[in-house]
């Protein structure tokens, strides 16, 4: 039976908290989505982890910011620098927190030449950030020691499945009409017969949704954001014996991050933001079974299809 082709992919391109390892690079995820790449956090390093990974500077179209800590958006001087070396046309655009702006603009004088292409940042608020191909990226404040955002990429409702003997049984021969009726629309047959889309295509299917949370603490009513996510992508920066620790430096434990997941009933909990101070991340993954049971430790160079 031929596999069918993902529609994108999750690259874990930075799994570090604040101090890398030797394995551990800092925050950056990548999205492949459908020909364009997508980067969450963008932290010292991030370019040369692209590089590893094979993904082209040029596709990259959305930069999203969760905070303006160094681990988090140190990377994108560099990024930014080899872009313009590297001669790019495509538009930019960056979102994040207030105090990017500045950051970003303070940053080109050092670059070599001037960027051709154009770069767009947005300081964002809570609420929908961008839209691109069948998708949209939504932001929500979270508690951090500085103002931070967790985002939410929710792709388009996909479109029922086709329903082929059903097609058959009523005479809708392949071709265009086919076409017409997964797009909703009826169609009449040689016989003067009218197929309506439901009688051959199923009700439409929720489309992917990943939550990626950046740092953050305690933070109420989040849940809802991340209700019924595919993935949920959450900071684990201690063990649960480090809790009053991440309740005053405004991160989570994996076990905080885990009962979170439960609460949400999202599908997959992936942990990142280790801190350097487990060389085995081990014990973070036995403490967050307890609670959710579908949880992986994020490494780097991890990669998820999405289907």
């Amino acid at each position: 039976m031929k596999k069918s082709q993902p529609f994108g992919r999750l690259l874990f391109l930075g799994t570090s908290a604040a101090v890398p390892t030797v394995s551990r690079s800092h925050p950056c995820v990548a999205l492949w989505w459908k020909g364009e790449v997508l980067l969450f956090d963008c932290g010292e390093g991030a370019q040369r982890q692209l590089m590893s990974a094979s993904l082209s500077f040029e596709k990259i179209t959305n930069i999203f910011i969760t905070h303006m800590h160094g681990d988090h958006v140190l990377g994108l001087p560099g990024l930014l620098m080899t872009m313009t070396l590297q001669n790019r046309r495509r538009p930019l655009n960056i979102y994040g927190p207030k105090g990017l702006r500045p950051f970003v603009e303070s940053c080109l004088p050092m670059i070599f030449y001037q960027p051709v292409f154009q770069i767009s940042i947005k300081e964002v608020g809570n609420g929908l950030v961008a839209s691109g191909r069948k998708y949209k990226v939504y932001s929500h404040e979270v508690r951090h020691s500085v103002e931070s955002y967790a985002y939410c990429f929710k792709e388009d409702d996909r479109p029922g499945r086709f329903n082929v003997e059903k097609a058959e049984e009523l005479g809708v021969k392949p071709g265009p009409l086919r076409g017409m009726l997964v797009e909703g629309k009826p169609v009449t047959l040689e016989d003067g017969r009218i197929i309506m889309p439901e009688e051959v295509v199923e009700p439409s299917r929720p489309g992917v949704k990943i939550v990626y949370t950046g740092d953050m603490g305690n933070t109420p009513g989040f849940e809802e954001f991340c209700m019924n996510a595919d993935i949920l992508i959450h900071e684990a920066t201690f063990d649960e014996s480090m809790s009053s620790e991440a309740g005053s430096l405004q991160h989570s434990t994996c076990v905080e991050a885990a009962k979170l997941a439960a609460a949400a009933r999202v599908k997959k909990l992936i942990l990142t933001h280790v801190s350097s101070r487990y060389g085995d991340a081990s014990i973070l993954l036995e403490q967050a079974r307890r609670f959710f049971k579908d949880v992986q430790i994020a490494e780097d160079f991890l990669s998820i299809d999405i289907f």
